[in-house]
């Protein structure tokens, strides 16, 4: 099996898609050229984080909106580790409506956005009630779109802009090699002083991506037939903002009518187990820390004692014992690993393929598979408002 595949269901179809399917087969090339991007710029970067890094009171917020909101998700925790300063992850739209909650006069922030397009209006208007509210700001953005207007609003600010290479810069409606580069270079930039020693987790993290290509979308194929009406992504750590993407890849692809959730493994215990029947396609995307997956184990046998979906998937990088699933990717070989964070890039990859083939199968453009309209490539129809902080007397 080999990339021809999903090309070829394209000309059966006739439905589009060459956009979608071109970029997310274009990944493991682009996560190269977005390390390569980023050494040139090393010390620029490395320099502006130590200003940060220095200052006592900075901290870091994370943000964008939709898809990039969620690469803050995975990359609070890894940042926050690999920076040493305070890291929290809030979409800018909870920034415009409540930034009181974020931004104070006496506090200092690094600001790092994350935009495909940096065309969202959200995107500007945090960047703006940043300066306005806190003591001082400093913007970091990652873009994959040079021209955008969240870059023009940066002149009141100390910022630096890393610009990713063009094929970043996703035509289709959904966002997928514009995420996990924008994804792989927040991680890069975390450790920034020691991009070149990650040079063999990138060639781990590309072997990782084209086996998923060449060994596995027939099998994600014949998983998108199934008639299913539900999906579930389960993931633990910086996994379960991998399985957040998930889910909203399936249900944007395919228009709503698949309906996902998404829950870390033991949460799902906590009521929304409940949502299994008959007819929901289960993936779990599984760490690659042996002490994690104990528990993850644990919640997949509790599901295989109750009510049974319909097809459970399983990602994983070796392969893991005492668990049944219908079907288990295993991209690991035993002889490279690579770091939880890492791994969850890739992890990524079967969601944004069984959407695209489920697209088709429901009838739709995966390009723009948004029948209604309801949804657009950058958000429309959101007024933004002057905001004042109103002070209530005691």
């Amino acid at each position: 099996m080999n990339n021809n595949l999903l090309l070829k269901e394209i000309k059966d179809y006739s439905f589009g898609g060459d956009f979608t399917s071109k970029e997310i087969l274009e990944q493991p090339n682009l996560w190269l050229k977005v390390w390569e991007s980023l050494k040139t710029i090393a010390p620029d970067i490395s320099k502006f984080l130590s200003k940060a890094k220095f200052n006592t009171k900075m901290h870091v917020i994370l943000t964008g909106a939709g898809t990039s909101a969620f690469i803050g998700d995975i990359l609070e925790g890894p940042f926050q580790k690999g920076t040493g300063l305070i890291t929290k992850a809030v979409a800018t739209t909870d920034l415009i409506t409540h930034p009181e909650l974020y931004f104070q006069n006496d506090s200092e922030v690094l600001l790092i956005s994350f935009a495909r397009s940096g065309n969202s209006p959200e995107s500007v208007k945090a960047v703006q009630l940043a300066e306005q509210l806190s003591g001082k700001v400093m913007n970091l953005v990652i873009t994959c779109n040079e021209t955008g207007n969240l870059i023009k609003h940066l002149q009141y600010s100390e910022h630096l802009v890393f610009l990713l290479p063009p094929e970043a810069n996703d035509k289709s409606l959904a966002m997928t090699g514009s995420f996990t580069s924008m994804l792989l270079a927040g991680l890069l930039i975390s450790d920034i002083d020691a991009i070149n020693d990650k040079k063999s987790e990138i060639s781990t993290l590309i072997l990782y991506g084209n086996k998923i290509f060449n060994e596995y979308l027939s099998s994600l194929l014949s998983i998108s037939k199934l008639n299913f009406e539900r999906a579930v992504f389960l993931g633990s750590g910086t996994m379960k903002g991998i399985a957040r993407e998930s889910q909203l890849k399936l249900q944007e692809l395919t228009d709503g009518k698949v309906v996902c959730k998404y829950d870390s493994f033991l949460g799902f215990r906590h009521g929304p187990k409940a949502v299994i029947n008959e007819n929901t396609l289960l993936t779990y995307i599984f760490s690659n820390n042996k002490y994690v997956n104990k528990y993850e184990v644990d919640l997949a046998n509790d599901v295989s004692n109750g009510r049974a979906p319909i097809f459970s998937l399983g990602i994983m990088e070796s392969r893991i014992e005492n668990i049944h699933l219908d079907l288990e990717i295993i991209l690991g070989d035993g002889k490279s690993e690579l770091s939880e964070e890492f791994f969850a890039i890739v992890s990524v990859l079967p969601a944004q393929i069984l959407g695209f083939f489920k697209s088709f199968y429901f009838g739709l453009n995966p390009d723009n598979p948004s029948e209604s309209g309801m949804i657009h490539r950058v958000v429309q129809g959101v007024n933004i408002y002057p905001y004042k902080l109103i002070v209530k007397s005691k």
